[in-house]
C-alpha cells in the first residue's frame, strides 16, 4: 500500500493521538473499504497544489503527509539550489483548523518549518496567518528558493491544502510538481528532528518576515494607485468582508494605502473562524446567498459597494447596489472587464509618449471570457491564454518580464485577478482596493460600475457567460462522461453537433487534440491528469467542460462573444441559455449519471 514502509502505528499515532485514534476506529470497526481509500493513496499536485481532507491518511492532510511532503522538497530543491542554506524558504498559513484530527494550518506551518530548520536551511516563517499573495510575494522579495502555504482557499472547512511557489514567485508546475512527487515516495520515513515543532522557536535559523513584507507590499501597491486625492475625498462607503478568513488586517491597511478611509467590516466574519459559522460555505464566488450579511449591513450603513475577500484573501467578489434597490454580484468575467478597461486606461493616461503598446500585455485562463482578447484588439495590445490555474498564469507573467514585457493585468473567470506585477499569482487584497478607486473615480463622472461595464461591452462587444457545476464523487463517472464525448458516434469521434447546435471545432487538452489547427494538436500544453473539453459552435459560443482540480465538480463555462455592433443584449443570453441547456442534456446527461445539480 501507499507509503506501506511505515507501520501504521508508527505512521499515525506516535505523534497525534487524533490521528492514531481514527485509524484505529477504522480498524476496530471493519471499515476495509475506507482503510484502502485513506492508506493506498497518495496526495498528487492539482492546480492549487495539494489539497485535501484533514485527516488519517496518505491521501489526507495530516502531520504526516505535510512532514512527508516537506521532505520530498527539500530533496528536490537541494539537488535544484547550491545555495539552498543562503537563500532560505518561506512559509505562511491561514486560519484553518480541525480538533477531530488536532489539525491546524498554524501546526502544519511550523512541522514544514521543522523539517527544513532540521536540515540547516534558514526559513521565514511569518508569526501571524497571511493571505496567500504574501508567500509568493515574499519568496520574490526575500529571494528565496520557494515558498509554502498552508492553506485550502475556500473549499470547505474540512479541507486544507500545501501550496508550492517557486523561486520565481509562481506556482511550480511541471516538471517540478512530478519530481517532487517522485522524491515524496523517496522520503516517506520522518526524519530525525521532522517531528520537532520547537525548532521554530529555538533554532537561530527561523525568521520571522511580517513586518517587512507587509510594509513592503503595502509600499509597492501604491504602484497601481492613480488616484489618491480622489480617494481621500471620496464620499463611497465600502463593506468589506473576509469571510472568517485572513483578509481583514490586510484589506484594512491596503485602503489606508490609497488613501482611503477604512472600509467597514462584517463584524460577525472579520475575524478568524475555522469553522466559517456564518455561511454554509466560505466560498464568495457562490454569490449573493452567502454575501447576505454584508448586503444587510451595506443597506445600514448606506454604503453602495461590497468587496468580500475569500478566506485565504487571494479571490475577490464585489457587490454594487443598483437603482432600483437590487444588489448586483459581478461574475468574475465582468469584474476582469473593468479591470482590464482600468488597467489599460491607467496606463495610457500615465505614459510616456514614448512608450510602445505593443510591448504590453493581458493573459487569462483559456475557460475565462474573452473580453481582454476584444480590447486587445482593438486597443493594439497582445492578449495570451493559458490552462486553467494560476500556476500557468504566474509562469507565463514572469517569461514575459524576463523579456522586457508589461504586464499590466491578468485573471481567471473564478474571481482570481492580478493587478500590476508585484505578486505573479492572483490577490484579492490588491483587487480589492483596486476596484474601491475605481468606483470612486467612476462616482466623480457619475457613473456606477454595472454602468461602466455596459459602456465597456457597447464599445468592445458583449461578452455573456455563464458559469456553474454539478457535483460528482464518482471518478470513473466522470472518466466515462468525458470518455463519451470522445467516442460519441463512432470510436475516436468527437460529437458534431449538439442538439440542434452544430459544433465548428473540438479542442481536448487532455489528450493534444485540436480540431481547429491544421496539424489537430492543441496550442495550449496537453494536461492528461485532468479532463477538459471546448467546443466551439457555428454560432459563436464557445463552451468548455472540464474537472475541478480541487473538488469533485465537473464544471461548465460557456460564453456567447459579439462584435460591437451585435448588441441585442436579450438574444445574446437567450441564445448562450439554450446552448447550455443543451449541453447539459446531451452530454453531461445529469439523471443518467447521477450528478447533483448546483444547489445555490
Amino acid at each position: 500500500m501507499g507509503g506501506g514502509r511505515l507501520s501504521l502505528r508508527k505512521a499515525f499515532s506516535q505523534y497525534n493521538p487524533k490521528t492514531k485514534e481514527q485509524i484505529e476506529n477504522l480498524l476496530r470497526n471493519g471499515m476495509n473499504k475506507e482503510l484502502r481509500d485513506r492508506l493506498c493513496c497518495r496526495l498528487t499536485f492539482g492546480t492549487a497544489g495539494l489539497r485535501s481532507a484533514m485527516g488519517a491518511g496518505f491521501c489526507y492532510i495530516n502531520d504526516l503527509t505535510v512532514i512527508q511532503s516537506t521532505q520530498g522538497m527539500y530533496k528536490y530543491l537541494e539537488r535544484c539550489f547550491s545555495d539552498f542554506k543562503q537563500r532560505g524558504f518561506v512559509v505562511g498559513y491561514d486560519t484553518r483548523g480541525q480538533v477531530t484530527s488536532s489539525c491546524s494550518s498554524k501546526r502544519l506551518a511550523k512541522l514544514t518549518a521543522a523539517v527544513l530548520l532540521a536540515k540547516g536551511i534558514p526559513v521565514y516563517l511569518f508569526s501571524k496567518y497571511v493571505p496567500t499573495p504574501f508567500v509568493p510575494y515574499a519568496v520574490q522579495q526575500l529571494k528565496a528558493v520557494a515558498g509554502v502555504m498552508i492553506t485550502a482557499s475556500h473549499n470547505r472547512k474540512e479541507d486544507n491544502g500545501y501550496k508550492v511557489y517557486w523561486e520565481n514567485g509562481a506556482q511550480i508546475t511541471s516538471p517540478h510538481d512530478k519530481e517532487i512527487l517522485k522524491c515524496i515516495e523517496e522520503c516517506v520515513e520522518p526524519w530525525n528532528g521532522s517531528w520537532n515543532e520547537n525548532l521554530v522557536e529555538t533554532s537561530h535559523l527561523t525568521q520571522d518576515p511580517l513586518e517587512e513584507i507587509s510594509k513592503s507590499y503595502m509600499e509597492d501597491l501604491k504602484k497601481i494607485c492613480y488616484h489618491r486625492e480622489l480617494n481621500t475625498k471620496t464620499n463611497l462607503k465600502f463593506i468589506h468582508t473576509s469571510f472568517h478568513g485572513v483578509g481583514h488586517d490586510y484589506v484594512q491597511l491596503a485602503f489606508k494605502a490609497f488613501g482611503f478611509k477604512p472600509p467597514i467590516p462584517v463584524p460577525e466574519q472579520k475575524d478568524p473562524d475555522p469553522d466559517f459559522s456564518t455561511v454554509k460555505c466560505p466560498n464568495p464566488e457562490e454569490g449573493e446567498s452567502v454575501l447576505e450579511l454584508s448586503l444587510r449591513l451595506a443597506e445600514k450603513e448606506s454604503a453602495r459597494v461590497v468587496v468580500a475577500t475569500d478566506p485565504d484573501a487571494d479571490r475577490l467578489a464585489v457587490a454594487e447596489l443598483q437603482e432600483h434597490g437590487r444588489w448586483k454580484v459581478f461574475t468574475g468575467n465582468e469584474l476582469a472587464a473593468l479591470f482590464g478597461w482600468w488597467m489599460f486606461r491607467s496606463w495610457k493616461v500615465n505614459s510616456s509618449k514614448e512608450a510602445d503598446v505593443k510591448s504590453v500585455y493581458m493573459l487569462a485562463t483559456t475557460v475565462s471570457s474573452k473580453i481582454l482578447k476584444a480590447i486587445a484588439l482593438k486597443e493594439g495590445f497582445h492578449f495570451e491564454e493559458t490552462l486553467p490555474g494560476f500556476k500557468w498564469i504566474g509562469s507565463r507573467v514572469k517569461d514575459l518580464l524576463d523579456n522586457g514585457k508589461e504586464v499590466l493585468f491578468a485573471f481567471e473567470e473564478s474571481i482570481g485577478f492580478m493587478c500590476g506585477t508585484s505578486v505573479l499569482d492572483k490577490d484579492g487584497v490588491s483587487a480589492a482596493v483596486v476596484i474601491a478607486e475605481m468606483a470612486s473615480y467612476l462616482e466623480t463622472k457619475n457613473l456606477t460600475l454595472a454602468q461602466q461595464l455596459t459602456e465597456i461591452y457597447e464599445m468592445y462587444g458583449y461578452h455573456i457567460s455563464k458559469t456553474s457545476y454539478f457535483l460528482c464523487y464518482d471518478p470513473s463517472t466522470i472518466k466515462r462522461i468525458f470518455e463519451k464525448l470522445r467516442n460519441f458516434d463512432s470510436p475516436k469521434s468527437y460529437p458534431k453537433s449538439c442538439g440542434a447546435y452544430d459544433i465548428l471545432h473540438v479542442r481536448d487538452v487532455t489528450t493534444g487534440y485540436d480540431s481547429s489547427q491544421l496539424n489537430k494538436k492543441s496550442v495550449l500544453p496537453v494536461s492528461k491528469n485532468s479532463q477538459m473539453i471546448t467546443f466551439t459552435f457555428q454560432n459563436g459560443c464557445v463552451a468548455t467542460l472540464r474537472t475541478s482540480g480541487t473538488e469533485p465538480k465537473i464544471k461548465y463555462y460557456a460564453e456567447m462573444c459579439a462584435r460591437p455592433e451585435r448588441s441585442d443584449k436579450t438574444f445574446l443570453e437567450e441564445l448562450l441559455q439554450k446552448v447550455i441547456e443543451a449541453l447539459i442534456k446531451n452530454f453531461l446527461e445529469p439523471s443518467k449519471n447521477g450528478l447533483i445539480w448546483r444547489s445555490v
